[in-house]
């Protein structure tokens, strides 16, 4: 791949992919057809774990531990074949692997008998109507080209097969399997639909006329209920099974910075008609928005520079001179802009005239690479399967009743465009939303809408701002409240399947290709070659039993005499030869890494082309890497010479750009534990002068001093803090020693305390506390953990252990850690750096409840 897969992509994946190997055996063994299936919010990157997975059913993979399928066939479905383009584009962007000859969109003629194995088949439902060339298997001529003795009922027949046929083959065919990709599922089948009367979509999934079925359908969506639904209708037949649906946490999505955190709302504050000034304002925001973005990659050294899209939202009957006037105030307020800066993507695909603008139409999947195009006009028709990351303002026509509309195009706009989250600057992974004709209470339904659950539409975001304050570093605090920040510790999750030798690869090519460590992966190899150097001498015997071991084949022959009841059976052992060598190579490349081990091949041949030479280096090598106390201990080594890369170059990562500085955390995250960093200083961040009530109206947010990131008078808002949060803060704020407080943002990233855990089945996640408070003691200020913490969630428990275990490795480097909860009519506390404290949370098994109410926790002073 050529993306790195985030931590839940690569679970995903892995899941899917087990998915997928299960249901084939169910297919091959049972003969009975399955349906699997991808649920992921948008702008989770579903096509990047597609790729992922496709890309391992081709060619096998070491990081999920797959054998490739060789004759698996993938015919990737949608309703949409401008969405089809998109995605094979986006296939060969994420994987190294598949080639464009590997990604075939089918239009007549196809003159196949049967599909090819090995490749990425693109079909829409235009293609299977009774009108379809493909289904038809001939072309319409002109009279001109028809021969004058024959007429023009005879036609040249262009297909052998139709694509109905063509797919039946392959199906049929012994050597391969079919693996159905469903795009946008839910779209896939008509409610409609019942057994009688199947849609196209059906026909293709559960066969008809006695074309076959397809044996594996594999559904991915946003919303995966209609297909589960369909697939549920076919087993209740009798006709196929569903395997447990692969869902992908939002929450997890959110945390990895491939989305934006934040959607500012912003309405009218009076009845009246405004939409010209809200207008202007939102060409301001453009305006703003690039020179933030020219800014961010100068700092950065870099000449790839975002250039965000204002979309202006018309509704299904536009009025033509409304939008022509939002143009010319655009213009106005944004002079910098081209004439060819606007284009549309109405249905009809014409030219449109705006007033005295003539607009061109463009493809929604082409918005995003055309830099040139800075403002878009659109209605609906882009609400599903378009993503455009750079789309960060939106002027809405739609009236306030149409507010399902706008969720749904703000859906689309939430991708991050740099796919991660600018540190510590929340108003590069923002989107702004001006709706000219909605009122405050309205707008308050559109943040629930954009906060909750809810499918089909945007991912919950952490944060919906009507009326935005901005922050910046508190201009009232003392540089010693920073001083003390810098020294907060913080965690990395250690990445799936992660290996040192791998990680410490990755370390050197980086340090390397930095300047920061030349010749950093020769000396990397060099290492390892001692180490494995050393335990041919350590461990002689095992390296003798493991050398034999890979020389031997070894097999079972079972035999039977005619007319007799009774088998015999026999084993067998054979010499290896060089192919079976070789498999057992590539067990050494999976557990040292390629360049180590094929380096270390070099090194034991040392020049000598000998083939018994190099026979014998390459049995060797495979044989230390099947003894586990070699493994152990080059792993061991691995980790010890990184951990010291990465302490040694501490302080020249922190002077590379953000794009690089994400490279070392990623490669510092592939250790098998957890791993210490510092915090970054924010930089700025968005919050709201108003908060939502439970009934859906708005008030003034409550103002608070001291918090790290403030307004120009040193102010910051708490409105979305909860009833017993906001308690805390102004108990700790009334504290005579108070000098300044941090409300902690709920993700992984630079400018976020982050605390390890293993989750119930053992993978590992983080948790962000949600408070940071620093006070002065003996002269210095200190940092505190205070984190309010739910005891009633399911993974209450499992987060308070890790944090447990979070101050037993790091208290001495806090004033306080202390988890807090609300109970009946008082809030409890656990101090989590007094020992006793701590053991009693890791040896419980009982729910959070029952610690607060016992006697290790006290009565928090309110």
């Amino acid at each position: 791949m050529k993306f790195t897969l985030k931590d839940y992509q690569v679970d995903a994946v892995d899941d899917v992919l087990k998915a997928l190997e299960r249901a084939k055996q169910i297919y091959d063994v049972e003969g009975k057809e399955v349906s699997v299936s991808l649920s992921a919010t948008t702008g989770a990157g579903k096509t990047v774990m597609a790729a992922a997975a496709i890309e391992a059913l081709f060619y096998g993979s070491e990081t999920f531990n797959f054998d490739p399928d060789p004759g698996a066939v993938v015919i990737w479905f949608s309703d949409d074949p401008n969405l089809n383009d998109q995605t094979r584009f986006r296939l060969m962007e994420a994987s190294d692997k598949l080639t464009s000859t590997d990604l075939v969109t089918i239009e007549p003629p196809f003159a196949k008998p049967r599909l090819d194995p090995g490749k990425v088949y693109f079909l829409n439902t235009q293609k299977l109507s009774k009108s379809s060339l493909l289904t038809r298997g001939h072309v319409e001529v002109d009279d001109s080209e028809v021969l004058a003795t024959m007429t023009t009922a005879a036609q040249p027949d262009l297909q052998g097969w139709t694509i109905w046929e063509t797919i039946a083959n392959t199906v049929e065919a012994a050597d391969l399997t079919v693996y159905l990709v469903i795009d946008e599922a839910h779209r896939g089948f008509s409610t409609n639909a019942t057994r009688d009367k199947a849609t196209l979509v059906s026909k293709l999934v559960n066969g008809h006329y006695g074309y076959p079925a397809i044996p594996i359908v594999w559904g991915i969506s946003a919303t995966i209920e209609r297909f589960k639904e369909a697939m549920q209708t076919a087993h209740a037949v009798d006709s196929r099974r569903a395997l447990p649906p692969v869902t992908v946490d939002g929450f997890r999505v959110q945390e990895s910075g491939l989305i934006k955190d934040t959607v500012v709302l912003e309405i009218p504050a009076e009845v009246g008609n405004f939409d010209s000034v809200l207008v202007r304002r939102a060409a301001r925001k453009l305006r703003d928005s690039t020179k933030r973005w020219e800014r961010y990659a100068r700092t950065q050294g870099s000449a790839d520079v975002v250039r965000p899209l204002l979309v202006i939202q018309a509704p299904n009957t536009p009025d033509s001179d409304q939008l022509g006037r939002a143009l010319a105030e655009v213009f106005q307020e944004f002079p910098e802009l081209r004439e060819n800066a606007v284009r549309h993507v109405f249905g009809d695909h014409t030219t449109q005239k705006f007033g005295t603008w003539v607009v061109d139409w463009i493809e929604p999947q082409r918005v995003q690479d055309r830099t040139v195009v800075r403002v878009l006009v659109a209605k609906d028709a882009i609400s599903t399967g378009w993503d455009c990351p750079r789309a960060e303002v939106m002027v809405s026509f739609r009236p306030a009743k149409d507010h399902t509309h706008i969720t749904q195009l703000l859906g689309r706009m939430v991708r991050s465009p740099l796919a991660r989250r600018v540190p510590g600057d929340e108003k590069l992974n923002s989107v702004e939303c001006i709706l000219p004709f909605f009122d405050r209470t309205t707008a308050g339904s559109v943040v629930k809408f954009l906060t909750g659950q809810i499918s089909e539409v945007a991912p919950p975001t952490k944060k919906a701002i009507i009326e935005e304050c901005l922050l910046g570093p508190n201009p009232k605090l003392s540089e010693a409240v920073w001083k003390a920040w810098d020294a907060v510790p913080t965690q990395t999750i250690p990445q799936r399947g992660a290996a040192p030798v791998k990680r410490l690869v990755s370390l050197a090519l980086a340090l390397s290709s930095d300047g920061l460590h030349s010749g950093a992966l020769a000396h990397a190899e060099r290492e390892m070659r001692l180490v494995l150097d050393a335990a041919r001498t350590t461990y002689p015997d095992l390296l003798k039993k493991a050398v034999n071991e890979i020389w031997t084949v070894r097999g079972q022959a079972i035999s039977g005499r005619a007319g007799g009841s009774q088998l015999t059976y026999q084993d067998f052992v054979e010499r290896a030869d060089d192919r079976a060598i070789q498999v057992g190579f590539s067990d050494a490349k999976k557990a040292f890494g390629g360049d180590v081990a094929q380096s270390y091949v070099n090194h034991l041949t040392a020049g000598d082309d000998d083939d018994d030479t190099l026979r014998d280096a390459y049995v060797t090598t495979s044989a230390l890497a099947i003894v586990p106390e070699v493994r152990a201990q080059i792993d061991r080594e691995a980790d010890e010479l990184a951990r010291n890369w990465l302490a040694d170059y501490r302080v020249a990562i922190k002077g590379l750009s953000d794009d690089r500085q994400q490279e070392y955390a990623d490669i510092q995250a592939l250790a098998t534990e957890p791993q210490e960093r510092t915090l970054t200083r924010p930089r700025t961040r968005i919050e709201d002068y108003v908060e939502v009530l439970p009934d859906g109206q708005t008030a003034r947010a409550p103002m608070v001093d001291r918090h790290l990131m403030s307004d120009a008078d040193g102010m910051c808002p708490i409105g979305a803090l909860n009833v017993w949060e906001r308690e805390v803060v102004v108990k700790e704020l009334s504290r005579p020693t108070s000098v300044g407080w941090y409300r902690n943002p709920p993700h992984q990233s630079v400018d976020s305390l982050g605390v390890a855990y293993r989750d119930e089945v053992g993978n590992w996640r983080s948790m962000h506390p949600d408070f940071l408070f620093f006070n002065e003691i003996d002269g210095a200020a200190l940092p505190s953990i205070v984190d309010p913490h739910g005891h009633h969630l399911e993974d209450s428990l499992v987060k308070l252990q890790g944090l447990a275990k979070f101050a037993k490795t790091f208290g001495d480097k806090f004033h306080r850690i202390e988890a807090v909860s609300k109970l009946a009519n008082s809030m409890r506390i656990l101090d989590l750096k007094i020992p006793a404290v701590r053991d009693a949370i890791l040896a419980s098994k009982k729910p959070p409840m029952e610690l607060y109410e016992s006697d290790i926790a006290i009565d928090f002073d309110l």
